[in-house]
C-alpha cells in the first residue's frame, strides 16, 4: 500500500509540474508579413537597339579623328527612371599620372564602326578636355564631387 501511495504521490508530483511548466511557456506570436510588389511589367523580349552596360565600362573613348581621349571609368544611372544620364571619363595623364576625371552628358556619347567594331566617341578637342571640371569618387557617399582642389 505504501508503494502505491508513494506512486500516486509521484504521478501527482509529475502532472502538476508539467501544468505549470506548460503555462510559463509563452505562446508564439504571428509573424509580420511583407508585402512584395511584383514589377508591374515582364519584358517578353529585350528591345534590339540596347546594349548592356558591360557595353560602355571601361571603354576607350574616341574622339571623331579616331584618337583616343580616355577610358569610361563609370557609368552614371537616374535612380528616378532608370535611364543613364552621364559618363564619368578618364581624360589627360601618361600612364595613370596626371589623369582627371570628366563627366559627360550620355546623349553627348555616339557609337562608331571602325575595324568591324563598334567604338564610343565623342565631338571634343583635348582643349576642351583639359579646361573641363574634374570629379572625384567619394566611397563614402558613393557619388561623384567635385573636389575641393578645383573648387574657385
Amino acid at each position: 500500500m505504501k508503494k502505491n501511495l508513494i506512486t500516486a504521490a509521484g504521478i501527482c508530483l509529475l502532472i502538476t509540474v508539467g501544468v505549470a511548466a506548460a503555462e510559463q511557456v509563452p505562446t508564439p506570436q504571428p509573424r509580420a508579413t511583407t508585402t512584395v510588389t511584383p514589377p508591374t511589367e515582364f519584358l517578353a523580349t529585350i528591345p534590339a537597339d540596347s546594349l548592356p552596360v558591360t557595353a560602355w565600362y571601361k571603354q576607350s573613348v574616341y574622339d571623331t579623328t579616331n584618337t583616343k581621349i580616355g577610358d569610361i571609368a563609370d557609368v552614371l544611372v537616374s535612380p528616378t527612371d532608370g535611364k543613364i544620364t552621364a559618363l564619368i571619363i578618364g581624360v589627360g595623364g601618361f600612364v595613370g599620372m596626371g589623369e582627371k576625371d570628366i563627366a559627360v552628358a550620355f546623349n553627348e556619347v555616339k557609337w562608331t564602326m571602325r575595324d568591324n567594331k563598334n567604338y564610343p566617341t565623342i565631338q571634343t578637342t583635348k582643349e576642351a578636355l583639359r579646361i573641363a571640371r574634374g570629379f572625384k569618387y567619394d566611397p563614402k557617399t558613393s557619388t561623384w564631387i567635385v573636389p575641393e582642389t578645383s573648387i574657385k
